[in-house]
Protein backbone atom coordinates (compact mmCIF):
# COMPACT_ATOMS: atom_id res chain seq x y z
CA UNK A 1 0.00 0.00 0.00
CA UNK A 2 1.33 3.22 -0.93
CA UNK A 3 2.09 6.19 2.02
CA UNK A 4 3.44 9.36 2.32
CA UNK A 5 5.63 11.05 4.40
CA UNK A 6 6.11 14.47 5.64
CA UNK A 7 8.94 16.07 7.05
CA UNK A 8 9.68 19.42 7.99
CA UNK A 9 7.58 22.04 10.07
CA UNK A 10 8.05 23.34 13.45
CA UNK A 11 7.61 26.66 14.96
CA UNK A 12 8.22 30.28 13.23
CA UNK A 13 7.26 34.14 13.72
CA UNK A 14 5.52 35.69 11.47
CA UNK A 15 6.72 36.63 8.41
CA UNK A 16 9.43 34.21 8.34
CA UNK A 17 9.68 30.89 5.78
CA UNK A 18 9.15 27.32 6.32
CA UNK A 19 9.55 24.13 4.34
CA UNK A 20 7.71 21.15 4.11
CA UNK A 21 8.61 17.85 1.93
CA UNK A 22 6.15 14.71 1.43
CA UNK A 23 7.95 11.71 0.16
CA UNK A 24 6.22 8.67 -1.15
CA UNK A 25 6.68 5.84 -3.93
CA UNK A 26 3.83 6.96 -5.93
CA UNK A 27 5.26 10.56 -6.22
CA UNK A 28 6.86 9.91 -9.88
CA UNK A 29 6.32 11.12 -13.52
CA UNK A 30 3.42 8.31 -14.49
CA UNK A 31 2.02 8.56 -11.20
CA UNK A 32 -0.18 10.53 -8.56
CA UNK A 33 -1.02 14.23 -8.52
CA UNK A 34 0.28 15.41 -4.90
CA UNK A 35 -1.71 18.49 -2.79
CA UNK A 36 -0.86 19.61 0.51
CA UNK A 37 -4.06 20.11 2.58
CA UNK A 38 -4.16 22.00 6.34
CA UNK A 39 -6.36 22.20 9.02
CA UNK A 40 -6.81 23.93 12.20
CA UNK A 41 -8.25 23.41 15.52
CA UNK A 42 -11.61 23.95 15.21
CA UNK A 43 -11.93 24.69 11.38
CA UNK A 44 -12.35 22.21 8.03
CA UNK A 45 -9.79 20.77 6.39
CA UNK A 46 -8.54 22.91 3.26
CA UNK A 47 -6.33 22.65 0.49
CA UNK A 48 -3.79 24.73 0.18
CA UNK A 49 -1.18 23.54 -2.90
CA UNK A 50 -1.45 21.14 -5.54
CA UNK A 51 0.94 19.54 -8.11
CA UNK A 52 0.19 17.28 -11.25
CA UNK A 53 2.17 13.76 -11.31
CA UNK A 54 3.66 16.65 -14.23
CA UNK A 55 4.44 19.46 -12.34
CA UNK A 56 3.10 21.25 -15.09
CA UNK A 57 -0.24 22.08 -12.95
CA UNK A 58 0.05 24.20 -10.27
CA UNK A 59 -3.28 25.06 -7.66
CA UNK A 60 -3.21 27.28 -5.13
CA UNK A 61 -5.46 28.73 -2.32
CA UNK A 62 -6.33 31.98 -2.55
CA UNK A 63 -4.89 33.20 0.45
CA UNK A 64 -1.14 31.67 0.27
CA UNK A 65 -0.68 32.73 -4.12
CA UNK A 66 2.17 34.60 -3.78
CA UNK A 67 3.16 33.39 -0.86
CA UNK A 68 3.49 29.13 -0.88
CA UNK A 69 5.43 27.54 -3.63
CA UNK A 70 4.90 23.96 -4.55
CA UNK A 71 7.42 21.62 -6.37
CA UNK A 72 8.30 18.28 -7.18
CA UNK A 73 11.15 15.67 -8.01
CA UNK A 74 9.53 12.59 -9.51
CA UNK A 75 13.74 11.56 -9.31
CA UNK A 76 13.27 11.60 -5.72
CA UNK A 77 9.74 10.33 -4.94
CA UNK A 78 9.44 14.03 -2.92
CA UNK A 79 6.99 16.97 -3.09
CA UNK A 80 8.10 20.18 -1.33
CA UNK A 81 6.11 23.56 0.18
CA UNK A 82 8.16 26.35 0.68
CA UNK A 83 6.13 28.45 2.60
CA UNK A 84 7.25 31.90 3.32
CA UNK A 85 5.98 35.46 4.77
CA UNK A 86 3.95 32.78 6.81
CA UNK A 87 1.44 34.62 9.15
CA UNK A 88 -0.48 33.33 12.33
CA UNK A 89 -3.66 31.90 10.15
CA UNK A 90 -1.15 29.53 8.68
CA UNK A 91 -0.64 27.58 11.70
CA UNK A 92 -2.71 23.84 11.61
CA UNK A 93 -1.64 20.05 10.48
CA UNK A 94 -0.51 19.64 7.06
CA UNK A 95 -0.46 16.91 5.37
CA UNK A 96 0.31 15.72 2.02
CA UNK A 97 -1.92 13.91 -0.02
CA UNK A 98 -2.19 12.04 -3.77
CA UNK A 99 -4.11 10.79 -6.53
CA UNK A 100 -4.47 10.15 -9.77
CA UNK A 101 -6.79 12.85 -10.75
CA UNK A 102 -5.63 16.22 -10.59
CA UNK A 103 -9.00 17.07 -11.17
CA UNK A 104 -10.45 15.96 -7.95
CA UNK A 105 -7.21 16.62 -5.80
CA UNK A 106 -5.92 19.71 -7.26
CA UNK A 107 -9.30 21.93 -8.81
CA UNK A 108 -12.34 20.52 -7.01
CA UNK A 109 -10.40 20.25 -4.00
CA UNK A 110 -12.06 16.80 -3.11
CA UNK A 111 -9.97 13.85 -2.57
CA UNK A 112 -11.52 10.80 -3.12
CA UNK A 113 -11.50 8.06 -1.31
CA UNK A 114 -8.99 6.63 -3.45
CA UNK A 115 -6.58 9.07 -1.98
CA UNK A 116 -3.85 8.39 0.46
CA UNK A 117 -2.53 10.28 3.49
CA UNK A 118 0.58 11.78 5.19
CA UNK A 119 0.35 11.39 8.93
CA UNK A 120 0.23 15.29 8.98
CA UNK A 121 2.77 17.54 10.59
CA UNK A 122 2.49 20.80 12.59
CA UNK A 123 3.29 24.42 11.19
CA UNK A 124 2.92 26.68 14.15
CA UNK A 125 3.19 30.50 13.34
CA UNK A 126 3.64 32.51 16.25
CA UNK A 127 5.45 35.36 18.32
Amino acid sequence: QARLVESGGGLVQPGGSLSVSCTGSGITSDGDAVGWYRQAPGKDREGVACISRSGYSINYLGSVKGRFAISRDNDKNTVYLQMNNLRPEDTAVYYCAAEVSYQTLCVNWAPTSLAYWGQGIQVTVSS
